[in-house]
């Protein structure tokens, strides 16, 4: 007799059985497998994607780039359910936000955010790469895009930032970049690949990105 059968017309209501251990249900041991992998824990994958997450500029808008990179944990592992997320300026400097105090500004093909995971052992965004913007000191920031990772083991996110190796002179004007130890100033440098840039970012251990406080 199935446990779990319903028989027709109970005379009283009735609950079928579990299939707890001693029902007469299970035949072997019961176990428990995983619970699925997602990002920030299990259950939470839904609607952290769309079509456009990737697409921080139109496909095919001139001057687009492709900024790609692993994700990697303590010992050097790839992180598979990884999710990074960006927020840059246009080419020329300006956020396609009302919060920006200069204004929001529209650049052709251009939205700004992007959102990509790790599922293939890399993340991937297409987007133009951004100008320089105020430093609030007078001075100018160097070309840069903000990010925030969330993975596995991470409560709340991280947050760090994309420059470019090939700012050579904005780079050495920054202010960030100037306040940080010289041996993990690299750590931030996406190098010039064939279709944009590069840049790993490592969770923890030899070679540790520089995440900020915000």
């Amino acid at each position: 007799m199935n446990p779990l059968d319903v028989p027709p017309d109970p005379a009283v209501p009735f609950q079928p059985r579990s299939g707890r251990r001693g029902s007469g249900f299970l035949t072997g041991p019961f176990r428990l497998g995983t619970t699925p992998s997602a990002t920030v824990g299990p259950y939470l994958a839904i609607g952290l994607t769309w079509p456009d997450g990737i697409w921080a500029a139109e496909e095919g808008t001139e001057g687009g780039i492709w900024i790609r990179g692993r994700v990697l944990d303590g010992n050097g592992v790839i992180v598979l359910d990884a999710m990074v997320e960006t927020w840059q300026a246009d080419p020329d400097g300006g956020f396609p936000s009302p919060e920006d105090p200069r204004g929001a500004a529209s650049y052709p093909g251009f939205r700004g955010h992007a959102r990509a995971q790790t599922l293939s052992g890399e993340f991937g965004i297409y987007t133009l790469k951004p100008g320089r913007v105020p430093d609030g000191e007078g001075g100018l920031q160097a070309p840069h895009i903000d990010v925030s990772v969330f993975a596995r083991g991470i409560l709340d996110r991280v947050v760090t930032r994309i420059c470019f190796a090939d700012e050579v002179q904005a780079n050495a004007e920054d202010a960030v970049l100037r306040g940080l130890p010289e041996d993990r100033r690299n750590t931030l440098l996406a190098i010039p690949a064939d279709d944009g840039y590069r840049l790993d970012i490592r969770l923890q251990g030899d070679g540790e990105t520089v995440f900020f406080a915000v």
